[in-house]
């Protein structure tokens, strides 16, 4: 059979009788005979398509044979070239297969989401995957899993200060509670506190406004690795402090993961200030009404 390109003639048309034989032997083609079959349009509309059509057939075939998004040989991933007719017009367009769709079901929850420089595998941490081997992590489990079943009722829940050692794997327990409350539709954020305070530094005055009230707004919060940042007046007092005490009259539950307990943050929020014991205490006040606390003190898994 010849290609469709041999069909055009030096001015750049098609032979309508060449082009009418090439549509009826791509007809001996099951694809192709299946998709044109499906445009109830007439034979000399149909036959304007005939490369389109072919194109389209290419892909199924491809989507036939397909176990995965990731073995997806189409020109573009998770998508079919297929036609449809609208308003008695023939158009073609990509249209997601099967698995784009379960894909995009899957990860609708992310829309529910705000992170700041937190790790893709911490982002994608789900409760089914958490390490139950090691019991000195049980205790967190527990609370957090308790929390996900309280959500929905009237009761008021706490958040959770969770301290332990390096690499336990703290804030991957939480970040997966977060995970699976954002697919039942809860705005969560998810910051690591040093990075989220350099970018309110740096940001301008509207983009300020609009980056901290999304933290701050959001129906669940963590704030990682508190105590790992240098303390500033204005990061401690016009950060921490108006960011804890919105929570607190919202009663919005509030999460901190950290290296230090509740007494060695308050010492590390101290700083130079000469009324920095008065202005940590309140802190600290503030977190202790927030939440409950958990040591979790672990096996190291970034060993």
């Amino acid at each position: 059979m010849k290609d469709i390109n041999d069909l055009i003639d030096k001015n750049n048309r098609f032979s309508d009788i060449e082009l009418e034989k090439y549509f009826d032997e791509s007809l001996n083609d099951d694809m192709f005979k299946k998709v044109v079959s499906k445009c109830k349009l007439p034979k000399n509309e149909l036959i304007k398509y005939t490369s389109k059509f072919k194109d389209s057939a290419s892909e199924l075939k491809n989507c036939a044979n397909c176990k995965n998004i990731m073995e997806c040989k189409n020109s573009v991933t998770g998508y079919v070239y297929y036609p449809s007719i609208l308003q008695d017009n023939l158009v073609f367009e990509y249209v997601p297969c099967k698995y784009k769709k379960k894909l995009d079901k899957d990860n609708a929850y992310k829309d529910n989401i705000i992170s700041f420089d937190m790790p893709r595998e911490i982002m994608n941490a789900s409760m089914k995957d958490i390490y139950t081997d090691d019991k000195k992590r049980l205790e967190a489990i527990k609370w957090l899993t308790t929390f996900i079943k309280k959500e929905g009722t009237r009761e008021e829940k706490k958040g959770l200060y969770l301290t332990g050692n390096f690499g336990c794997g703290k804030t991957y327990v939480v970040t997966a509670a977060f995970n699976e409350l954002a697919k039942g539709g809860k705005k969560v954020a998810s910051v690591y506190y040093p990075e989220f305070l350099r970018r309110l530094k740096e940001s301008f005055a509207d983009d300020y406004k609009v980056i901290f009230d999304k933290v701050k707004k959001a129906d669940l919060l963590l704030l990682d690795d508190i105590g790992a940042e240098t303390v500033t007046n204005w990061n401690r007092d016009e950060v921490l402090g108006t960011i804890l005490q919105y929570r607190m009259q919202e009663k919005l539950p509030t999460f901190f993961t950290s290296n230090l307990t509740i007494s060695e943050l308050e010492n590390h929020l101290i700083g130079n200030d000469s009324e920095g014991k008065v202005k940590a205490r309140r802190i600290i006040e503030r977190i202790k009404y927030l939440t409950d606390y958990i040591e979790m003190i672990a096996e190291n898994r970034r060993k």
